[in-house]
């Protein structure tokens, strides 16, 4: 059982204080991310095989970034190195309980080069599972190369998981951004997506529109206050979270997802009865993740993860 996460990898530089903006931060510190990178690192974190495809710089940084995942034991077969444009930046700020505001440097980023000619689709049979994010579909040729990647996942019948992570900087305007991210449903079994985005792509709460013919399960999140899972016919499985004194929600959302993943993988065949265990497993995951700076650096281990709802249902 493995999961290969498409897209973005990238450097995040988290501002040192909290409650500041990204212009008036005094530092920063380093740290490893991107949506689907982040997914990827959670799934070894948990002691599961994993695996990334995407594209960064023939730089310091994309090279840095693939020592980083390697050193997770997260397979990058799939990685690439671009020599024509640099590995993606991501300047982070933190409001004063723990939200983040962004600032990208990618004009472009070696990500947004990648063609369908650079899938390598061997990596793609090896695995269980497939998850990718809506950040990828912004630019071509990028948008192909995940676009051909997803059809091969679905020709070849793996479980596939869409988060579409609202980013508004990223596009060229609000429209493009909700057709964009709806573009990517019609691919997934399962979806997970924020609060946020859910009232984005629907104008509403109501998760109706956003069923397509594959999807087995929606996931809505609200962060500290838990998550609602949806079936397709009508039942919901919620949880209620576990609240913490969060320093930086970055990776939060990706390591509850990677925990979903791993949950649903391991009972594939009768996952219906495990959704509430699997549910409360994910939350206490993103909670934990809200406890340090950074994404990967943050991310629990499955004893940890373990022990933590341990304490906290004692």
């Amino acid at each position: 059982m493995s999961v290969l996460s498409f897209g973005e990898l990238l450097i995040d530089f988290v501002a040192l204080e909290m409650g500041v903006t990204v212009g008036d931060a005094s530092g920063f510190v380093k740290a490893p991310g991107g949506a689907p990178a982040n997914v990827a690192a959670a799934v070894a974190r948990l002691g599961y095989p994993s695996a990334f495809m995407g594209q960064v710089g023939a730089d310091p940084f994309g090279r840095h970034l693939a020592a980083v995942l390697a050193a997770e034991n997260v397979n990058i077969d799939g990685l690439g190195f671009s020599e024509a444009a640099r590995t993606a930046l991501a300047f982070v700020s933190n409001t004063a309980d723990g939200d983040r505001s962004f600032m990208f440097y990618r004009h472009p980023s070696a990500d947004m080069l990648m063609t369908p000619a650079d899938v390598d689709t061997t990596v793609i049979d090896a695995c269980a599972a497939f998850h990718y994010g809506s950040i990828t579909l912004i630019h071509e040729p990028a948008a192909s190369a995940l676009i051909m990647a997803l059809e091969h996942a679905v020709a070849a019948d793996k479980f596939i998981s869409y988060d579409p992570n609202l980013r508004l900087p990223l596009w060229e305007s609000e429209a493009a951004a909700k057709a964009g991210m709806i573009s990517g449903l019609e691919y997934a079994n399962l979806l997970k997506i924020s609060e946020e985005e859910l009232e984005f792509l629907t104008d509403g709460d109501d998760v109706a529109p956003l069923w397509r013919d594959r999807m087995e399960l929606i996931c809505v999140t609200y962060g500290a206050k838990g998550a609602v899972l949806h079936l397709r016919d009508g039942a919901q499985i919620e949880h209620g979270g576990y609240p913490v004194a969060a320093i930086d929600t970055t990776g939060a959302g990706d390591a509850f997802v990677a925990a979903m993943l791993v949950g649903l993988l391991e009972n594939r065949v009768d996952y219906r009865d495990r959704l509430p265990e699997i549910l409360d497993f994910a939350n206490a995951v993103g909670a934990l993740t809200c406890l340090g700076k950074g994404a990967i650096p943050s991310l629990p281990t499955q004893a940890q993860a373990r022990a933590f709802q341990k304490e906290r249902q004692a």
